[in-house]
């Protein structure tokens, strides 16, 4: 008779509790006279089809009143459905726990256990190709917003017993389900226990995407240079997990973190190794020398323009004076006027609809610039200049990393525009002090320039042919 009470008392909590959604169905159903079976389940993430023929059409078929009668209720339920995915409960908290997850409970009411059977209905987009990151060549697949379709995506191309996936949840609203994924024996343990320790100790209502849980566990809040990196390729998920590096993936979210991450590893990208040695290095080099060209193009002008005019040759001196000649503002004025006007353009673009979003942004920047040129208010050479910067920030393989040069850029802008070259020089300097002083998840970020390691240089200013690198490019993610 306790038995019974305890049952009928989960039923009663868990109707309290979810009962007034229009989604929630309780149904009891008779297996023999006074034994009764509750089924429960959330009518939006669950289809009532897959309840009845997966477990309801199973229990019963045959004498399942004369089994139920002399069985126990839960081995019982477990004979009669073998073959599911199923957990057993004991407390109603449990019971909303796994109601929330898309499970569906059945409740014996001659027992004081209960089980929970997956069977959600797991509607989610289709595997396709990732939009942020466009594959010149190799695989086309990206991650979706299901973590089990994402989980079976890293199998399909890492089939390793030593691959790991440590599962937690996080939010105390959301419940998000979250893995970190490393390659045991690969991935440094120091490493490992930091994102572990990092990740536990997260405190917070809410996860709603990646982003949330790289705000929290990043090593500096105040610094423009990501100290994760994301992709939603499985492709290169898998191969910085070779490289001994560590993922966190997150449920209803493409978007995986990784980490830790280097200065250098920015200017990689997928197609460096899909590509022979010498071509990924040009393009890595190309990559190098537009991130500096975005971030000291502007300033350079600034200076020259305002302090350091004899470093001109007469001829172009003569032709940017005539240019300038109208135009009313101060050289940082008219640089400052023509890098908002086309981050405004830029974020347009993006948040346009697809289809007129790349016209207005292109469209946008020639007619504004001819436009401002006609009108005085900005010289030529300016609109040149803030073009080859936009161009040139475009070239970064990392979106994140593209926001640290925006940012790095204004910052050379305004010490060019007060103190000329010596600002710049000063600049240099306190950032070289700041890239220096970042590490993240105990790996120095300017490794392996600072501290040299030369046995790691094969795949960071240059790409060397594959035979000359290790068979598990390990690099110096476990070095402190």
């Amino acid at each position: 008779m306790l038995k019974v009470e305890t049952t009928n008392l989960i039923v009663d909590q868990i109707t309290e509790r979810l009962g007034q959604s229009p989604d929630f169905i309780c149904e009891q159903l008779e297996i023999n006279e006074g034994l009764n079976l509750y089924c429960i389940y959330l009518a939006s993430i669950v289809t009532a089809n897959q309840v009845d023929e997966m477990l309801l059409k199973p229990i019963f078929e045959g004498n399942s009143s004369i089994e139920a009668s002399t069985h126990h209720p839960v081995h019982w339920l477990t004979n009669r459905i073998p073959l599911i995915q199923r957990k057993e409960l004991s407390g109603s908290t449990e019971g909303i726990n796994e109601l929330l997850e898309g499970h569906c409970l059945l409740i014996p009411t001659w027992g004081d256990t209960f089980l929970s059977y997956d069977v959600s209905n797991g509607e989610y987009r289709s595997v396709s190709e990732p939009t942020s990151e466009a594959a010149v060549r190799g695989p086309r697949e990206g991650f979706i917003e299901d973590i089990a379709r994402n989980v079976a995506l890293i199998r399909k191309r890492l089939k390793n017993e030593h691959l790991v996936f440590e599962s937690m949840t996080i939010g105390s609203a959301t419940k998000t389900k979250v893995y970190l994924t490393y390659l045991n024996h690969v991935a440094a343990e120091q490493v490992i226990d930091e994102f572990r320790r990092r990740l536990n100790a997260i405190q917070t209502d809410s996860i709603l995407e990646s982003a949330y849980i790289e705000e929290w566990i990043q090593d500096k809040t105040f610094s423009p240079f990501p100290q994760l990196v994301t992709s939603e390729r499985p492709d290169i998920i898998v191969a910085k997990l070779l490289e001994g590096q560590v993922a966190i993936m997150t449920d209803g979210t493409p978007i995986v973190i990784l980490g830790p991450v280097t200065f250098f590893q920015m200017f990689s990208s997928p197609e460096d190794y899909y590509q022979r040695a010498d071509i990924a290095t040009l393009t890595r080099w190309l990559r190098m020398i537009a991130f500096l060209l975005s971030i000291f193009i502007p300033s350079l002008y600034i200076a020259v323009a305002s302090y350091h005019q004899e470093l001109l040759p007469t001829s172009l001196l003569i032709s940017l004076a005539a240019q300038r000649e109208e135009v009313p503002f101060p050289v940082f004025i008219e640089a400052i006027i023509m890098t908002v006007t086309f981050e405004i353009l830029r974020e347009a673009g993006l948040r346009m609809p697809r289809i007129a979003g790349q016209s207005i942004s292109i469209v946008g920047a020639l007619v504004l610039g001819q436009a401002a040129v006609e009108a005085g208010l900005v010289s030529a050479a300016m609109v040149i200049v803030v073009s080859l910067t936009a161009i040139s920030n475009f070239a970064s393989p990392n979106y994140s990393f593209g926001i640290a040069q925006r940012i790095i850029q204004y910052s050379f802008m305004l010490l060019a525009g007060v103190l000329g070259f010596f600002g710049i020089m000063s600049g240099v300097f306190f950032l070289l002090i700041h890239l220096v002083s970042i590490r993240s998840f105990g790996v120095k970020y300017m490794s392996p320039l600072a501290p040299v390691a030369l046995s790691d240089w094969k795949d960071t200013l240059v790409r060397v042919p594959r035979f000359l690198m290790k068979r598990i490019p390990r690099a110096f993610y476990s070095k402190k």
